[in-house]
């Protein structure tokens, strides 16, 4: 085969510059430190590296999500951590206030320092985040919750705010008010009791509970009952329409509890015949209403009487309502943050092994590229010498 000069100085150029592109490409993995730097590197690698680069900022993002959440979580229950304390003092004062020895006086002193808490507690309703944001408006966290006119009105929503913490997993920064402050159940939170208002003996309702839900004959059904004492010493237990459905006897002297269909009712003092008292499901209350009440109730004259007694100790059990809707509510706060805790944790594993990942595919391995290096420059060299040699040559150097 006949090879023409021309085409041999072609083939040591093509040559040449073939080994400089190999050496460019290797000078750029050296001081990138990446085996990968542009797609035709590796499109099957650089395609998985953009995957895991992918994945990695994802998780970083969950990671900024859970430190904000845990931060407004954090913030919320310290605000219900401070609701729990006021609404501990009003229990102390309505304590204070239910003692025989209190007058009208120094109940309207109580009642006082109960319309300051109450304040206080409607601030801390409408407690903000460092964002300027209402922690308990629901969706609506740029409208202040809660308005205080007659009665206190709710003008946020239903919802949560909820924020991705992990891959499929959206946890909840917040709570919404009509949840904690406003739809609380009365009573016992299954029934509620309240003395009739012509009722004049001293006979006075204590705890009420629901000893035994499949009580027999028929257990606890949500429907609205009454006990009248037809003496001093005997009630009945009456439904809506007036029947007797239960009968028993009672001590003045000791006192005693009406039990019936798995309700139990706690009764102190002297009723007198015709003295009554309704029990019937529990309803919702908001905490704002029942301050509201016990402060009228500590300012009515001349109610160190059974009404009154009543009145506390019906609004005692709605205050205990109000003080666990805070604690449950805390508790799922604590829930929430637990749950973060942990999830940001699996977090800084999955973005461990989605660097370690990564690193396998696009990283440089440094031994072999310097070795490389080496035989590449020293390739080049040889190209380069050829060529002299080669574009140097001439026929007539050989015909001498």
């Amino acid at each position: 085969m006949r090879v023409s000069t021309s085409w041999i100085q072609q083939q040591s150029v093509g040559s040449m510059m073939n080994r400089q592109s190999d050496l460019s490409n290797l000078n750029t993995q050296l001081s990138t430190g990446k085996r990968i730097n542009q797609p035709s590197d590796d499109p099957v690698g650089a395609a998985r590296a953009l995957d895991m680069s992918h994945l990695i900022a994802d998780a970083a993002q969950y990671q900024r999500n859970i430190t904000s959440a845990n931060a407004r979580l954090g913030l919320e229950d310290q605000t219900l951590s401070n609701t729990g304390n006021v609404l501990q003092r009003v229990r102390t004062l309505l304590l204070q206030a239910a003692n025989g020895s209190q007058t009208d006086g120094s109940r309207g002193d109580i009642a006082a320092e109960l319309s300051q808490l109450r304040a206080q507690l409607l601030g801390q309703a409408n407690s903000t985040d460092g964002q300027g944001e209402y922690i308990f408006a629901g969706n609506r966290t740029g409208t202040q919750p809660f308005v205080s006119g007659n009665a206190v009105s709710y003008l946020g929503d239903a919802g949560q705010r909820m924020v991705a913490a992990g891959p499929g997993l959206q946890v909840a920064t917040g709570d919404a008010g009509s949840a904690v402050f406003m739809d609380i159940p009365t009573g016992n939170g299954t029934f509620a009791v309240s003395a009739a208002a012509a009722n004049t003996g001293s006979m006075v309702a204590g705890a009420s509970s629901v000893s035994d839900p499949s009580a027999s004959p028929s257990a606890w059904d949500g429907g609205a009952y009454s006990i009248v004492f037809t003496a001093a010493d005997a009630y009945e237990v009456r439904d809506g329409g007036g029947a007797v459905l239960d009968s028993g006897s009672y001590d003045p002297a000791k006192g005693g509890s009406v039990t019936f269909r798995g309700a139990q009712v706690a009764f102190s003092g002297t009723p007198a015949a015709g003295d009554s008292f309704a029990l019937g499901a529990s309803g919702k209350q908001d905490v704002f209403t029942t301050l509201d009440n016990i402060i009228s109730t500590l300012r009515t004259p001349n109610g160190g009487d059974a009404h009154m007694q009543n009145a506390i100790n019906t609004q005692f059990a709605n205050l205990d309502q109000a003080l666990d809707s805070i604690t449950r509510t805390r508790g799922m706060v604590g829930a929430r943050m637990n749950s973060l805790t942990q999830q940001g944790a699996l977090n800084d594993d999955l973005t461990l092994q989605y660097k370690t990942s990564l690193s396998d595919v696009q990283d440089l391995n440094y031994y072999d590229a310097i070795s490389q290096l080496g035989a590449q420059t020293t390739a080049l060299q040889a190209a380069q010498q050829t060529f002299t040699k080669i574009q140097g040559s001439k026929l007539f150097d050989y015909l001498r």
